[in-house]
């Protein structure tokens, strides 16, 4: 199954082995499920899990984003015409659209409403149906 995950939601995992980001990590890592991004998502990742504030070791940073750009699926998203409250948030959606992938994101409210876009809890409720 393809998804996209919200850089929040990496943050979370990284935070917190426990918490249901980290279970939805461990099935990419599991192969179970396979990332979509494109190089905007990139860049976001290696900016924010590089913040000194969430002091992650750069190992870790570096482990992670080479899973996901190994096993992943790099694309090329076409530009949507749609308004988002967090312009940074476009990526996330236009990739998630483009690979008819779900998304995501602790932060739904900055999507458009879609049956795409899941919050972890949901995502995990969904996909062990």
């Amino acid at each position: 199954m393809l998804v996209v995950l919200d850089t929040n939601v990496l943050v979370s995992a990284l935070w917190s082995r426990s918490g249901t980001p980290a279970r939805i990590l461990a099935l990419t890592q599991n192969k179970i499920l396979t990332p979509c991004y494109d190089h905007r998502i990139l860049t976001e990742y290696h900016t924010v899990l590089g913040r000194k504030k969430f002091d992650f070791a750069q190992w870790e940073i570096r482990d992670l984003l080479a899973l996901i750009e190994q096993d992943g699926l790099s694309v090329t998203p076409a530009s949507l015409d749609r308004h988002f409250i967090d312009a940074d948030d476009r990526p996330f959606y236009e990739t998630a659209k483009y690979c008819q992938a779900r998304l995501i994101t602790g932060n739904q409210k900055h999507f458009p409403r879609d049956e795409l876009v899941f919050s972890p809890q949901e995502f995990l409720a969904f996909f062990q149906k």
